[in-house]
């Protein structure tokens, strides 16, 4: 015992020995990840805003995408290099096994393959996409007469001048400038609502018109970035419209082909309690960490459905990818007629893209790529009550369905509804506010009762948070 008494006072003796031990050796998983991580993330950049008219640069993603990362990946990810191809991204991790692939196809967007895939591998038989983008229409159902306001341009009152700089009339009232641009949209963008963060993107909506835009340099109105959890929001929406046409009913159970035993008791969770985080099952983490499938290459198919109940069904809330990765499964049968493109696009969302895992299930609870525009009009969807461009989308019910609070409720600043986080516990914001969460600070508030859709977006570093309650009030009292 004194020999180890002696030998732990000679160790902490030593400056900085005890205080700054030398860093764990990676793990191949994490190896495999970081790599993982990058190729996708890369990949889905690149390559969605290219085939939607859009440039960005492996160089633009290091900076903005790959920045601030999960931590254990982070200093990983910083020290391997993305190779960028017409059709695919490869990352070196490993010497006794291909790179990391990611593989990119128009209209689907990237995929990552499991680790050991050939880096030169191809898919067979997957027929090609329909086009991207329709023919050029104007605001809302396109992007004509809609320049954007550069925040510092002092319009004022000049209709003159600013006409001749092809902005429109609504663009033009008092307010828009000295009230909003260069009040929360520029503190949006200096970091005053988290520090660290990131603001890439910030869009406001007004009874259909545009009257704030602004983007971070790289960014633009053809820069689609990935949703993270705005695409839970996304996948109730797609699984609404499925209802609304008849093809599923969220109040019975989910048709999970790994549930069918006569004696599993899964078979009971519902639509309903995977829209509502409260399915009672387990999962890789209480959170958004789903690294196996988002970064890894498994299948959606063979990982999600396979997790225990710890809670009866409808009996606690846990925020889970699994849940809305099985709901998106349970109805997977009706994308053969109405794939979740289809949806997107009924809904002018042309520059959004849903991608898939390599099997080709959908990952629609984060691997979704949109364009602030785009997200500006799934907000309005909602606004109008389900109706796009005079045509219902959601049942009328629907906007009412995911927004009450009808299952266990989450701690914290928001509830929950199906789908959707609302904004009722937010002082100065309307009780009927609702909103759709990502991580890295992807939002998209809706405000009914002020005809009102707001969205940010940003690259935000792990750990930092935009405080999404404070812009959208000071955004609301800049507008009165």
């Amino acid at each position: 015992m004194r020999h180890i008494i002696l030998a732990l006072t000679l160790l902490l003796a030593v400056p900085g020995s005890a205080q700054s031990p030398a860093p764990p050796t990676p793990t191949a998983q994490q190896r495999a990840l970081a790599a993982g991580y990058v190729a996708l993330t890369t990949c889905s950049a690149v390559h969605n805003a290219n085939a939607i008219g859009g440039v960005r640069r492996g160089e633009d993603v290091r900076i903005h995408e790959l920045t601030g990362i999960y931590a254990e990946l982070n200093p990983l990810a910083a020290a391997i290099d993305a190779a960028v191809t017409d059709d695919r991204v490869t990352v070196a991790w490993d010497d006794r096994l291909p790179p990391r692939l990611a593989l990119f196809q128009p209209g689907r967007g990237c995929m990552i393959m499991p680790v050991g895939t050939a880096a030169n591998w191809r898919p067979r038989g997957r027929p090609p996409a329909p086009p991207l983008i329709p023919r050029p229409s104007n605001w809302p159902e396109g992007n004509l007469q809609m320049a954007p306001v550069q925040s510092h341009v002092p319009l004022g009152r000049d209709r003159e001048g600013a006409r001749a700089a092809n902005i429109p009339d609504y663009f033009m009232s008092d307010w828009i400038l000295p009230n909003l641009q260069s009040g929360p949209i520029d503190r949006a963008f200096s970091a005053a609502y988290g520090q660290g963060s990131n603001t890439t993107a910030a869009l406001v909506v007004r009874e259909g018109h545009i009257i704030a835009e602004r983007y971070g340099d790289g960014f633009g109105i053809d820069i689609p970035q990935r949703t993270w959890s705005v695409a839970k929001s996304l996948a109730a929406t797609i699984i609404g419209a499925a209802v609304h046409r008849g093809a599923v009913d969220v109040m019975r159970p989910a048709r999970i082909a790994n549930w069918q035993r006569p004696d599993d008791p899964r078979r009971a969770i519902t639509l309903d309690n995977l829209l509502r985080m409260s399915s009672g099952l387990t999962s890789d983490t209480a959170g958004n960490r789903t690294d196996a499938i988002y970064f890894g290459g498994t299948a959606v198919d063979e990982q999600a459905p396979g997790w225990p109940l710890i809670a009866p069904p409808g009996s606690t809330f846990r925020y889970a990818n699994n849940d809305t990765l099985l709901a998106t499964l349970a109805i997977a049968p009706t994308f053969s007629r109405h794939s979740p493109r289809d949806v997107l696009a009924s809904v002018d969302m042309h520059a959004t893209t849903a991608e898939t895992d390599w099997r080709g299930n959908y990952i629609l609870s984060s691997q979704v790529w949109s364009t602030a525009r785009d997200l500006a009009r799934f907000g309005m969807l909602y606004l109008n009550n389900g109706v796009w461009n005079g045509t219902r989308i959601l049942p009328e019910n629907w906007r009412a369905y995911v927004t009450t609070p009808s299952g266990p409720q989450p701690t914290g600043d928001f509830g929950y509804g199906a789908g959707f986080w609302l904004m009722n516990r937010s002082d100065g914001v309307p009780p009927d506010a609702f909103a759709a969460f990502g991580n890295r600070g992807q939002y998209v508030v809706i405000i009914p009762s002020r005809n009102i859709v707001i969205v940010r977006r940003g690259e935000d570093p792990a750990g930092t948070r935009f405080d999404i309650a404070a812009f959208t009030r000071d955004v609301l009292a800049a507008l009165r």
